[in-house]
């Protein structure tokens, strides 16, 4: 398949694919460029995982309930900020006509969140009705064990 130079005039039947690539060059940068924004919520550091469970297909879907805990122990559901108060009401429009099967909230705490915090946002999830609760977790990389905890000092 040789290109032939000068004025031969007859055709050739070489297809030119470089404004194919330059074009998938473009998509992919956008792609690379949008992809971050895609994620739902607020951004709190996860605690991780020691065994690496099955992951639920439900905490993506636009209809799931997840409340999140920052570091300050400000309370979001989504992206929306919440107070205490108006956390249980929140919770009963977004699982309004919901099956029992449905009816599960996530719950996503940063990992430097005050202990009471979360169990007092725990206990309100529980004072709307809600009794499946999932806790997020970020999961390890590799198959590596979790690190020892350490030892009591005596």
């Amino acid at each position: 398949m040789g290109m032939s130079s000068g004025g031969g005039g007859g055709l050739t039947s070489d297809i030119n694919v470089t404004p194919m690539v330059d074009i998938m060059l473009v998509l992919l940068i956008i792609f690379m460029v949008i992809t971050p924004f895609l994620q739902q919520g607020v951004s709190v550091a996860l605690p991780r995982d020691m065994n690496n469970p099955d992951e639920d297909p439900a905490i993506i879907k636009e209809s799931s309930v997840v409340v999140a805990v920052t570091e300050n122990g400000d309370i979001y559901i989504g992206k929306k900020k919440v107070d205490k108060d108006t956390l249980k009401t929140e919770i009963d429009t977004k699982m309004a006509g919901k099956v029992d099967t449905e009816r599960i909230v996530y719950l996503r705490s940063d990992i430097n969140a005050n202990y009471g915090a979360v169990v007092e946002t725990i206990n309100l999830i529980r004072d709307a009705g809600i009794d499946q609760i999932g806790l997020v977790a970020d999961k390890r990389k590799g198959g590596a064990p979790a690190p020892a905890a350490p030892a009591p000092a005596s």
